[in-house]
């Protein structure tokens, strides 16, 4: 279930317990998705259904699609894994239990506080939440990790009065990754890092206030590409006096190195977001317009094209390099005019998808009340 009405989630814990103004000024702007988002939304879904459906409980195989080979092997493997696991839990505890997409509240140390955990173990004297991670960008590790430990806090507001848990297994499942990690911490140290390091910084969150911290964890902060914090934080680099390469010590070339994934990411944030904008219409950056972006030329009908050059004489190794050949390359075996002759209605030349220049750029500017339609009848 999404986490979208909570301010301070769990799953954005790892921002807002660093950088703890920008919890409310983030809650305040439009979510947004992703064709990443919405695969990991459908693996998630027919997870749960496959657990259900394993431990005979009601369900009803969702649809999407983004439902392939891949996801239906991994997410299999994935319930395997946690019914493995439940298995070990009932050797120590034979009424274990394993609770699927189970709402987690943590607001007594967390104003607000609630998440959703994909499988929860209740067991003694070891609880284990389980988090299945179907994304492949990010390598997510379980130690220490924010959101695994307001997940177990959730977990053990509401069944440490009726198990005797003395700590808790946190397990972050990432296959398209091939990870698997697990760590383990007391309850005790658990409750001691929550009532005193979280529930300060979690009441700062609450109410918008603290400093503002820049770091790895902006990465998916919706503020990311206008927040003044990073850019001042990426913008020291520029700082430095680089009059020459060759001038640069060992110590500052490494320096360099080090920021340059963060500075990637920042500026093609603020890309994204500039782009997304001028589309949209709110927003017209000045010394910027839209234009229409490179095109490549596709075929509309390979059969078509195909038979339409074996039928005027052209052999099979003309056509053929193990699969049809590129326009370019049929292009210059025919010549243009040929070319346009035998194959001119079987080839198109599709809008290229809009891009922003500056206004010294030739191309033309797009008109705007055009551009959306046209873009998303791309995709």
């Amino acid at each position: 279930m999404p986490e979208q009405h909570a301010k301070l989630s769990a799953s954005g814990a790892h921002r807002w317990l660093h950088c703890t103004p920008s919890a409310l000024l983030e809650h305040e702007l439009p979510d947004t998705s992703s064709e990443a988002a919405e695969q990991g939304t459908a693996a998630h879904a027919l997870a749960e259904h496959k657990l259900r459906k394993a431990l005979g409980l009601k369900t009803r195989k969702p649809r999407s699609k983004w439902h392939d080979t891949e996801m239906d092997e991994l997410t299999d493997e994935y319930a395997e894994y946690v019914l493995t696991e439940l298995k070990k839990s009932q050797q120590k505890c034979p009424d274990a239990e394993a609770l699927i997409e189970q709402r987690l509240d943590f607001s007594d140390w967390v104003p607000g506080g609630f998440g959703t955990g994909d499988c929860v173990i209740i067991a003694e004297p070891t609880l284990h939440i389980i988090d299945l991670k179907y994304g492949q960008g990010v390598l997510v590790n379980a130690e220490n990790n924010p959101q695994m430990k307001l997940y177990a806090l959730g977990a053990l507001a509401t069944f440490d009065v009726l198990y005797d848990i003395e700590e808790v297994t946190c397990t972050v499942y990432q296959p398209r990754r091939e990870n698997i990690s697990s760590w383990t911490i007391p309850v005790a140290e658990l409750k001691e890092w929550a009532d005193g390091e979280l529930k300060d910084l979690a009441e700062l969150a609450s109410k918008g206030e603290g400093e503002f911290d820049a770091g790895e964890w902006c990465l998916f902060c919706k503020l990311g590409p206008t927040c003044r914090a990073r850019a001042e934080q990426n913008l020291e680099l520029v700082k430095m006096d680089f009059a020459d390469p060759a001038e640069l010590s060992d110590e500052e070339i490494a320096q360099v190195l080090g920021q340059i994934a963060e500075l990637k990411r920042w500026a093609n944030s603020i890309e994204s977001y500039a782009l997304e904008t001028a589309l949209s219409g709110e927003k017209s950056w000045p010394g910027f317009k839209l234009v229409e972006g490179r095109s490549i030329r596709k075929y509309t009908d390979p059969e078509a094209v195909s038979e339409a050059l074996l039928g005027a004489g052209y052999t099979e190794s003309d056509v053929f390099e193990k699969k049809l050949r590129g326009i370019t390359a049929v292009e210059k075996l025919t010549g243009k005019k040929q070319f346009n002759e035998l194959l001119g209605e079987l080839v198109e030349k599709p809008a290229g998808k809009p891009a922003l220049v500056p206004e010294t750029d030739k191309r033309p500017a797009l008109v705007l009340d055009n551009v959306a339609d046209d873009f998303d009848d791309e995709n």
